[in-house]
């Protein structure tokens, strides 16, 4: 099977779950910058990762734009979300589904795989958005448990990232 991952990094983690299926699955593996120019209906499966800001997942625009097509043309399609909260946050199942219309998910495989945060990669707007976010949790009135351990969890870089999370997505490619 053909099969073409395309991925959208900010500070890496992305990239790395992108190479980390390509490497096991024999994938090509490309920037989305890239993808743009390639033909993808050339491929048998398609594979997009982005990661969440402001619980979208980047660039999936573009990519929604080529379902119709690919869907229509049996292409197995699959999409992953990078964020840094674990995998068993109860949010995730919500994050995921506000990014697809019920329509939108017929035919797509997605699943979420938790990366971090790197603030050294940032670019200052996004670091800025993290420090106001953490701030901002910090100084509720009536904050919750929820919101310090946020808080605390976002105040510095992090890495949860696990080749584990790519074992789904695999199993789907076969």
């Amino acid at each position: 099977m053909k099969t073409i991952v395309i991925y959208t990094s900010q500070t890496g983690f992305t990239k790395r779950y992108a190479e980390w299926i390509s490497e096991a699955s024999g994938a090509e593996c490309v920037d989305f910058k890239q993808a743009k120019k390639i033909k993808l209906s050339d491929y048998d499966a398609i594979i997009f990762g982005g990661w969440f800001m402001a619980g979208g997942i980047k660039n999936l625009a573009w990519f929604k734009n080529q379902l119709p097509s690919l869907s229509a043309a049996g292409k197995k399609i699959i999409v992953y979300g990078v964020g840094g909260s674990p995998a068993e946050s109860p949010d995730i199942p919500f994050a995921m589904e506000r990014n697809f219309s019920g329509e939108e998910w017929k035919g797509v495989k997605s699943f979420y795989c938790p990366g971090g945060l790197n603030y050294d990669k940032m670019n200052f707007l996004s670091r800025f958005a993290m420090k106001m976010l953490a701030k901002s949790l910090t100084s509720k009135k009536d904050a919750t448990e929820k919101d310090k351990d946020m808080a605390q969890m976002i105040s510095h870089s992090y890495d949860i990232s696990d080749k584990k999370y790519i074992e789904p997505i695999l199993a789907e490619l076969k």
